[in-house]
């Protein structure tokens, strides 16, 4: 739509939905209003007397601006037995995310031009929210970095220092500086220390609940140090990803002018050792989930703004991989469909507010990542909205999980708060538990890297 015809119908007041009567997140902060969209972008807001070809009643809910989680592995392709972009993206929309970042370490490894622009084919086909793909950075791509992460559709680099495999695992400082210095958007960071994980495995003991032994904190402290380092020297902004101790969030807190945070639900929701003795290796991550002392400087952390993220690290494996004897069970759960309603489950609590939550799940994906008309409820931006109620009590349920695996650690459990619709440039692609309509997301569009007219 031209802005002729889109300023046209502003004066008509002519909307293609308006949503009335929600407690809605404006940058003014909370306000009971309601939101009109035209051609999939927000076109008032305090929309009195508009028409509109379809009218949402949000009385008694939450409109907040559309959550984005920025670290999931769908699997696709190579592991799609476990799952793959369809479902995953499902269980995104079902759970109120409206788009989602995903990881490189599928099969084949997402190293080159021609296999993100598989990843996006697929995504074009079977994706119900909108999405974008890290290149994994790696020796064998090296030199081809900075072209690389300009490809549209491309989240930027990912590393990882440990807990990968194969042309994958980067764990020299020589070849991670080498690294950070080809390119310059925000490389993200699976910072693991690889060496001190081989030297401690055989601590592992046959127990799941030596995870944490194993993978101790003082592996993860290294691995930060270490990189945090190599930032500097190459003047790079980084992107750790899952913090999971305290030692490295009190540490982090003093680079916060190049290095930005995330942590997940995961982290902040279960403990060790009682996840273990519950769930066995359905508790299992890398890094893992420790014991409350970490658990508590995590929340410090969400508290005191050194936390801008929260990522899902959807990782699903089937249940007949889990119930391998440990150390041969992979470490990875599933965790897009369920980051909202854990996390509402905190606001509940009195964890977090609820602006704290938008802020992590939204506000700073867009602003961090650079996202064109993401990550706010304001005019002439994409509207993307997640609808939640916030009184809602909820089980989360095997049988609600739309992920290939089938479970979620969280079984079971009773929630407060629940997401009730999931909107995307206009469109109701989720309500009431219910998926509407085909697959139809986007790439996103990137402030930093090339895009072509079709992207936007």
């Amino acid at each position: 739509m031209n802005a002729t015809d889109w300023l046209t119908r502003i004066q008509h007041k002519d909307a293609d939905l308006l949503i009335q009567g929600a407690q809605v997140m404006t940058p003014a902060g909370l306000q009971q209003t309601d939101v009109a969209v035209i051609a999939g972008r927000i076109a008032a807001i305090g929309a009195s007397g508009w028409q509109a070809k379809r009218q949402l009643d949000a009385k008694g809910l939450h409109l907040l601006p559309g959550a984005i989680d920025t670290q999931v592995h769908f699997r696709e392709p190579g592991l799609t037995h476990k799952e793959d972009i369809h479902h995953g993206s499902k269980g995104a929309v079902l759970g109120g995310i409206t788009g989602f970042f995903e990881m490189p370490n599928t099969n084949p490894l997402t190293l080159s031009a021609d296999c993100l622009q598989a990843k996006l084919s697929i995504a074009a086909e079977q994706s119900y929210c909108n999405y974008a793909f890290y290149i994994g950075g790696s020796a064998a791509n090296l030199g081809q970095l900075a072209a690389l992460e300009q490809l549209p559709g491309c989240a930027g680099i990912k590393v990882f220092m440990g807990s990968s495999f194969g042309d994958l695992l980067a764990e020299q400082d020589e070849l991670l500086l080498h690294i950070l210095q080809d390119g310059r958007r925000r490389v993200a960071i699976h910072a693991e220390d690889e060496a001190r994980l081989r030297e401690r495995k055989a601590l592992t003991a046959g127990e799941v609940e030596n995870h944490p032994l194993w993978r101790d904190a003082q592996s993860a402290l290294l691995a930060t140090q270490r990189i945090i380092a190599l930032a500097e020297q190459a003047n790079r902004p980084l992107h750790i990803l899952h913090i999971s101790t305290a030692d490295e969030m009190a540490y982090l807190a003093a680079f916060k002018d190049r290095v930005t945070v995330e942590t997940t639900p995961h982290h902040l929701s279960l403990v060790a050792p009682d996840c273990y003795q519950r769930l066995g290796s359905l508790a299992q991550m890398n890094p893992p989930v420790r014991d409350s002392k970490h658990q508590q400087g995590l929340w410090q952390g969400i508290a005191d703004g050194t936390v801008d993220i929260l990522g899902s690290d959807h990782a699903p494996h089937t249940l007949e991989e889990k119930s391998r004897p440990y150390p041969d069970s992979p470490s990875g759960m599933t965790g897009v469909q369920t980051l909202l309603p854990v996390m509402l489950n905190h606001v509940a609590a009195g964890k977090l507010s609820l602006q704290r939550l938008v802020d992590l799940t939204s506000s700073n994906p867009a602003r961090i990542f650079g996202l064109r008309g993401k990550g706010r409820i304001a005019v002439g931006y994409d509207a993307d909205f997640t609808l939640v109620d916030l009184n809602a009590q909820r089980t989360i349920d095997n049988s609600w999980i739309a992920s290939k695996a089938g479970w979620t650690p969280y079984h079971g459990e009773q929630v407060t708060g629940w997401p009730i619709a999931t909107i995307i440039a206009g469109r109701l692609v989720m309500h009431s538990d219910e998926v509407l309509g085909p697959p139809q997301g986007k790439p996103f569009v990137f402030a930093d890297s090339h895009h072509t007219k079709e992207s936007q």
